[in-house]
């Protein structure tokens, strides 16, 4: 009864979303606040990826981190490096990813795991994990799933339905 209310909702938030993007596109690079903008999303965005795995770093000492690579008194080394890993795997993307005209591969999404956990745990950053993980009462998939669920997900992920995205 309600799914067609709801596809209605759905398509009339993407279409405003899409009228913003396509504002946000027409602002020329080269604009001071744009580039303020740009920064600031991307403190943000560090921030709370890593806060959502419990770092409690707060935006400022993130900002701070970032700009002057100085630690933080108080806080844990692991957390600086998740900071400082999330930096560099973005860094990875947005330099050498991001503008390639290819397929993403196995070995691309390795080396942004070794970026991300590489500052934290470099001899398992750029490696499947061997080991059976637990995220509260969730069991994720075993070590021996892995490579064929990451191969799956890339097949996915380079296909027509995620460009479209």
């Amino acid at each position: 009864r309600t799914a067609s209310i709801v596809e209605n909702l759905d398509r009339e938030m993407l279409r405003k979303i899409d009228e913003k993007r396509d504002v946000l596109s027409s602002i020329p690079e080269h604009n001071a606040a744009l580039r303020r903008a740009k920064r600031e999303a991307y403190f943000l965005h560090i921030y709370h990826t890593v806060g959502i795995e419990g770092n409690t770093m707060t935006i400022q000492q993130t900002r701070s981190i970032l700009e002057t690579r100085v630690a933080v008194s108080g806080k844990s080394i692991d957390e600086h490096n998740e900071i400082l890993g999330l930096d560099a795997a973005m860094k990875y993307i947005n330099s050498t990813l991001l503008y390639h005209l290819r397929d993403i591969t196995m070995g691309d999404i390795l080396e942004i795991h070794k970026r991300v956990l590489g500052h934290v745990d470099p001899v398992e950053g750029g490696h499947f994990r061997r080991s059976q993980v637990y995220v509260g009462g969730h069991v994720p998939p075993g070590p021996a799933e892995i490579h064929q669920l990451m191969t799956q997900f890339l097949e996915w992920l380079n296909s027509e339905d995620a460009m479209d995205l």
